[in-house]
């Protein structure tokens, strides 16, 4: 055994050992009593409770009526992270030796089962309260969720857990950078349904661009970038740098989040560029647009006319999902006292039935920006005209059905 070692058990039984980084080893032989072996490590849980470090933020968890967050379990000057309540005992391995080898390989070998998704859309236009609500749909679907806020305002995730959770700048910052002394208690928050919150953070305003890479590398660094079932990226406004255009060279899917106005769908359209852009050195596709708090669709279907992607969802003019930002919940958790609210959160469980199945996607051919504006704008401009369109291509669309009957 190694210097430092503290030995648990022996004479017979297995010898569980914990170094001083906080390791845990098993040597041959039957598990002792107390000692829950892991694939490849095994953590100390001794008959009788002792030094438990709780989260600083186990009180708001509580209060909210959330699993409360990971806590840390102190024994014989070693730490190991657990979950306080009934989450999977995990160890992180310190040191480059632990996280690479055996480890890292069976983390690679799960990476193509996690779905990656990217949410980009003009600034207030609703996408976090979009993200919250569709992680949580997933989640509903039986799926391991993580939601990554990209926003240096880091409050992506604020409905999911109630409170501005630290961000991962802010944590590398206290521990000047070090990243093998963070621990994912330090950077993931348990949030309403089950869904793993992160908030990237980002540099003071003017001071610099995105930081979605730092918060990749310590995700990866913690062994928990493939530990779920989607990971979903929710990006601030339009794709304005390269920082914050950086979650699209890790998604496998992008989703805008749109309205039926002119300038959500300018921008739109600037975002699709980015994706046809990136989807030249990574597998990246436009899943669709999603419709938010619109009454109407026309100009959203003029777009997609001239640049064809799908439509996943148009939700309603509804009050409640503009609320639901200001109390801090989802539609999900809203719905639990307002029954007359679940209709509404069958729009989240429709795009969450899309991803989950797969779809091809599209790579998008952006409308030309000075051909755009003419499109949008004589939309409102000329209305007449663009009523008789309307109605001559629905009355193609008649014919070509009665055509095939």
């Amino acid at each position: 055994p190694r210097t430092g070692v503290a030995t648990l058990a022996a004479c017979g039984a297995a010898t569980a050992c914990l170094t001083g980084a906080g390791q845990a080893f098993v040597m041959p032989g039957s598990v002792p009593p107390g000692v829950v072996a892991t694939t490849s490590t095994a953590v100390a849980m001794p008959q009788e409770p002792f030094a438990l470090r709780a989260s600083p933020v186990a009180s708001q968890s509580a209060a909210r009526g959330l699993p409360a967050p990971l806590g840390i379990c102190a024994l014989a000057g070693a730490a190991v992270a657990m979950g306080v309540t009934g989450r999977r005992a995990t160890t992180r391995r310190r040191g480059a030796a632990g996280r690479r080898g055996a480890v890292k390989v069976a983390m690679k070998a799960d990476e193509g089962n996690c779905i990656k998704l990217a949410v980009y859309g003009k600034g207030g236009i609703g996408k976090s309260t979009t993200s919250c609500n569709i992680s949580i749909a997933l989640a509903r679907r039986g799926k391991k969720v993580l939601q990554i806020g990209c926003d240096p305002k880091h409050d992506s995730t604020f409905t999911l857990t109630g409170f501005l959770i630290p961000t991962i700048i802010d944590t590398l910052q206290e521990k000047d950078y070090h990243y093998e002394n963070v621990w994912p208690e330090d950077v993931i928050y348990k949030g309403y349904g089950g869904v793993d919150c992160v908030e990237a953070g980002g540099p003071p305003a003017g001071a610099g661009c995105g930081v979605v890479g730092e918060t990749v590398k310590l995700l990866k660094e913690l062994n928990a970038f493939y530990e779920y079932d989607v990971i979903l990226f929710d990006v601030l406004g339009d794709v304005v740098c390269g920082g914050f255009a950086a979650p699209l060279n890790y998604a496998d899917y992008c989703m805008i989040v749109t309205d039926n106005g002119f300038d959500a769908l300018f921008a739109a359209n600037r975002i699709g560029a980015s994706v046809r852009e990136k989807s030249r050195t990574h597998p990246l596709r436009l899943a669709g647009l999603i419709g938010n708090r619109t009454a109407k669709r026309d100009l959203i279907d003029k777009y997609v006319q001239s640049c064809p992607m799908p439509v996943l969802e148009v939700l309603p003019l509804i009050e409640d999902i503009r609320v639901s930002r200001i109390k801090g919940k989802t539609l999900f958790e809203m719905a639990e006292k307002e029954p007359s609210l679940k209709y509404v959160c069958d729009y989240y469980l429709n795009i969450a039935d899309q991803i989950l199945a797969g779809p091809e996607g599209v790579v998008p051919r952006e409308v030309p920006d000075r051909e755009l504006f003419s499109l949008l704008s004589d939309f409102y401009l000329t209305p007449g005209e663009a009523q008789l369109d309307e109605a001559a291509s629905e009355a193609t669309e008649t014919i070509d059905e009665v055509s095939f009957v």
